[in-house]
């Protein structure tokens, strides 16, 4: 029986989803995954709670808020791939110490199409003791207008993911200020279900895990040039010598999860995030939205 597998967004930083299903590694592992295309991360979410599909990528932040306004939410993760955050500070100035305190000086664009990147952005800064409401900040604009305003000198630093970041340093119209990944891990994308398919398809999703584990391993060591071709169709707009060098810096920052086992160490750090920024009204404990032992049997650890 084929498991339907929804699309959050089309985000490069997903690629492994992609490359699982046009690799042929779903096949291989003994599971037919049928790949849905989603507008966007609400919709993939409505979907997967109405039945559409069996289930979605995406990131446990939305399985968190769900679980807090709802404690007979349904959801959970299961299968861990982006183990860490995938979005950079980029400045039109290089600034080789910087700290997070420099962000007080300047006029910064920060993502609107998601809540996660300014969660766990305004996080790091609580840390270092900055008060992130002192940070003059435009949120209002996506990712390709704040490009345009740094390359047209109405911004000082954006927050983006790749290719933004790797299209203005490429350019020589910005320089990477902070990776977020370096933080550490941070739980940013999993596979996620409802309980009852975790139950009822058990095996099947063991098989999409193995998938996914082969997929993780892949990218692991085969030259960027080459992942790109097994992925370039989902993104036709980003040329070819970019996007490897944009999986080249990700894989560097060890964005990508080691194996599907979801880390405490990830999802407390995101909790925490989301706990400092209010959008999380209470404390979830990790087994209330997180399910690891189906990855382990499925990888025998």
């Amino acid at each position: 029986m084929t498991i339907i597998l929804s699309e959050n967004f089309r985000a490069l930083f997903y690629a492994p989803f992609y490359a699982a299903h046009a690799s042929g590694a779903f096949k291989r592992a003994g599971v037919e995954v049928e790949l849905r295309p989603s507008s966007d991360p609400l919709e993939a979410a409505r979907a997967l709670r109405a039945g559409e599909v069996d289930v979605m990528w995406g990131g446990p932040l939305r399985v968190l808020i769900a679980r807090d306004k709802d404690p007979d939410s349904d959801l959970v993760c299961f299968c861990d791939v982006v183990a860490r955050d995938p979005f950079f500070v980029v400045g039109a100035r290089p600034r080789p110490d910087f700290k997070f305190a420099d962000l007080l000086s300047v006029k910064l664009a920060t993502v609107s199409e998601v809540p996660t990147p300014w969660v766990c952005l305004q996080d790091d800064l609580r840390r270092a003791g900055v008060d992130p409401a002192k940070v003059d900040r435009i949120d209002d604009k996506d990712m390709a207008e704040n490009e345009a305003a740094l390359r047209e000198g109405r911004v000082d630093a954006v927050q983006v993911f790749q290719p933004y970041a790797e299209n203005l340093v490429s350019t020589g119209a910005g320089h990477i200020w902070n990776a977020a990944a370096n933080r550490g891990l941070t739980a940013y994308t999993t596979l996620v279900t409802r309980r009852g398919i975790l139950a009822d398809r058990a095996d099947e999703l063991a098989r999409m895990i193995r998938g996914m584990e082969a997929t993780l391993k892949w990218f692991a060591v085969t030259p960027s040039l080459e992942i790109v071709d097994v992925v370039q169709s989902f993104f036709p707009d980003v040329p070819r010598d970019l996007f490897a060098a944009c999986i080249d810096r990700y894989r560097a920052l060890e964005l990508w999860g080691r194996d599907p086992v979801i880390r405490r160490e990830g999802y407390d750090r995101l909790h925490a995030a989301m706990r400092s920024s209010g959008i999380l009204s209470r404390d979830i404990a990790f087994e209330d939205v997180i399910d690891t032992k189906l990855a382990r049997h499925a990888i025998g650890a």
